[in-house]
């Protein structure tokens, strides 16, 4: 039986009568009767004892009279569910993303959205490699994933954001110099705060200091990125971080200083080539807005755009 049947069945039994029923629903009786009786079919017993003024229920219409009134309900309680979460005031919004990234841009994004979408709650992942963001958002595990471009991405959409200069963060005792910035050599004569090989803050200090063919001179190594900026503000060492956490530093007592010649990480958004949810949606909108983008996601697989997200 399905909901429409149900429907009939109990406005049948609020009425007590067929012809009561179907002035209601607005439906012709003998569309009404025959739904009935394909209901009493099914279950093999009458539900109604029909007679010359109405009709009562029998005692298999009481047995189904409670669990029909429960299925409505829950009907009705899914529609109003997914109206919530269309309308977004209700419903998750699953993001992944590099842990610098998590930072800055993510953190400010996703407090624009939640100011905006308040009911809309917001998870972000914090995976150990820049591979795993792709993965997770190919899987489905998570919707959106930021990341740089260090992997392969052939089968997702993109949305390309800022670049992000990454900075020298040192000791706040550090000389500097006159203008402020350090060659890649003057950088790698510093013993330096890194994170274990393999993970992608690594691969980028490694990659933005490889021009002074010099071996790095590791002082801590550590896999808690938390700790680097302490570590750094305590004199263990310098490191690179991305401009709004070197910033940051700063004002907590770190010494900065641009490269010469400038190193910046570039910054991608993912999803898969599916249309997104509308908190998916309301998001892009944020980022766009944020960074002056345009409406369209660039599904790499084809080389073009993969669907224009709607502003309203």
């Amino acid at each position: 039986m399905d909901r429409r049947q149900l429907e009939y069945f109990l406005a049948v039994a609020a009425h007590g009568s067929f012809t009561g029923a179907a002035a209601a629903l607005h439906v012709a009786q003998p569309s009404l009767s025959h739904s009935i009786k394909a209901i009493e079919r099914e279950v093999g017993a009458l539900l109604f004892h029909r007679r010359s003024r109405g009709v009562v229920l029998t005692a298999a219409g009481e047995a189904l009279l409670r669990p029909a009134q429960q299925v409505l309900m829950d009907f009705a309680a899914a529609s109003a569910a997914v109206r919530m979460v269309s309308d977004l005031t209700a419903g998750r919004l699953d993001i992944v993303a590099q842990t610098t990234l998590a930072v800055h841009p993510l953190a400010d994004l996703v407090g624009v959205f939640r100011k905006a979408y308040p009911a809309v709650v917001v998870g972000i992942e914090d995976p150990e490699h820049a591979a795993a963001v792709a993965e997770m958002v190919r899987g489905g595990h998570s919707e959106l994933g930021l990341t740089d471009f260090s992997i392969p991405v052939d089968d997702l959409r993109t949305f390309e954001l800022p670049d992000q200069e990454m900075l020298v963060v040192l000791p706040p005792d550090t000389d500097t110099g006159p203008n402020g910035s350090l060659t890649v050599a003057q950088v790698v004569a510093f013993d330096l705060v890194v994170t274990p090989p393999g993970t992608n803050s690594r691969a980028i200090l490694e990659s933005a200091l490889s021009g002074a063919a010099l071996p790095l001179r590791v002082a801590v190594e550590t896999p808690h990125r938390a700790a680097i900026v302490p570590l750094v503000l305590a004199g263990a060492g310098a490191t690179l971080l991305p401009r709004p956490m070197a910033e940051d530093a700063a004002r907590q007592g770190a010494r900065i200083a641009a490269l010469d010649p400038p190193v910046s990480r570039r910054v991608q958004l993912l999803s898969r080539c599916a249309p997104l949810s509308p908190a998916g949606r309301a998001f892009l909108r944020i980022v766009m807005a944020a960074t002056g983008g345009d409406s369209e996601f660039v599904d790499s697989s084809r080389g073009d755009a993969g669907g224009e997200i709607p502003t309203s």
